[in-house]
């Protein structure tokens, strides 16, 4: 049976009038890969910080690999890696010369083999010697992922890890990550990316700092209780526009060459595309399954009406 990595109840923080954090609860299996979703300055890295010891949450409790969150956070910053946004390792040392750097900062055991295995472990063995400033979005982050792990931490904290990378970089890192998990590292990473969150064993979806819904990404759709029809044609702008009112609809988004409509209320939904196909031709509807996306960008939609 799993046991409990992360596990924090009514976490709330503040910055001054701004309520960053509202009561999140969130609990993390072992061996998971756990995604946390939401836009930028949803509460995402103020809730990790606190996870993490770095931060001392106004109200809430919880425990990370055991230890409080408050009163322990010494002993989870030196058992957790963490993966910032923002590339922070240093720019003149190279690759070997910056991980061990870490390694001897963590009071790693044989840093340089330390060291060696890490470069292995993520094929960086024919750049050691390269400068970190001289590397490229893509392989920063393999240093920066290496960096995190070297100690051989039992959960790894990564706040929006592949910003800025292209796609080929991102596919690699998932990968690593997947291997990571499979040798018994607990996960849980930021991102905002829908493909990324769809290779999370679990996701939690965070606006406004509220956490708004969890499970596995087909768990989430499932319960989101949205209907979804496709649309292609001309004047996709100008239907958006008519249809953001219409009876049924909660969301009109675009992706690519194609319209996304969704509703809660099926029959009233279909009943307006019903009017809409038989008013014009020049549309092609077909229904479709609400994707990942679609789910949030109802959520964002909807938390920002009731806001207004």
């Amino acid at each position: 049976m799993k046991g409990t990595v992360i596990e924090v109840e009514g976490l709330t923080k503040s910055f001054g009038d701004l309520v960053a954090v509202k009561g999140i609860d969130l609990r993390v299996p072992e061996g998971e890969i756990f995604g946390f979703l939401g836009p930028n300055g949803s509460g995402k890295t103020t809730t990790i910080r606190m996870i993490s010891g770095l931060l001392t949450p106004d109200s809430g409790h919880g425990t990370c690999l055991g230890y409080d969150i408050v009163t322990e956070s010494a002993q989870i910053k030196r058992r957790v890696g963490y993966m910032t946004q923002r590339f922070s390792l240093y720019r003149d040392l190279s690759i070997r010369e910056n991980l061990e750097f870490v390694a001897r900062l963590y009071g790693v055991a044989r840093p340089r083999e330390a060291v060696r295995a890490a470069v292995e472990r993520l094929g960086l063995e024919e750049r050691g010697d390269q400068l970190a400033g001289n590397l490229s979005g893509g392989w920063q982050q393999r240093l920066a992922l290496s960096a995190s792990i070297i100690h051989e931490p039992r959960l790894l904290l990564l706040d929006e890890p592949t910003a800025g990378v292209d796609p080929q970089a991102r596919r690699e890192f998932w990968d690593h990550i997947h291997h990571l998990a499979a040798d018994g590292i607990t996960v849980l990473v930021s991102t905002h990316y829908m493909d990324e969150a769809e290779r999370c064993h679990e996701i939690a979806y965070i606006f406004s700092g509220e956490l708004l819904v969890r499970g596995t990404a087909e768990e989430v759709v499932a319960r989101s209780g949205l209907t979804t029809w496709i649309v292609t044609g001309p004047g996709l702008q100008d239907l958006s526009d008519r249809l953001a009112d219409s009876p049924g609809v909660d969301m009109v988004a675009p992706f690519g060459a194609n319209l996304h409509v969704s509703g809660r209320d099926r029959k009233r939904l279909d009943a307006t595309v019903a009017e809409l196909r038989a008013a014009g031709k020049s549309h092609k509807w077909r229904r479709g399954a609400p994707s990942l996306e679609d789910v949030f960008i109802h959520l964002m939609q909807t938390r920002t009406k009731v806001a207004a």
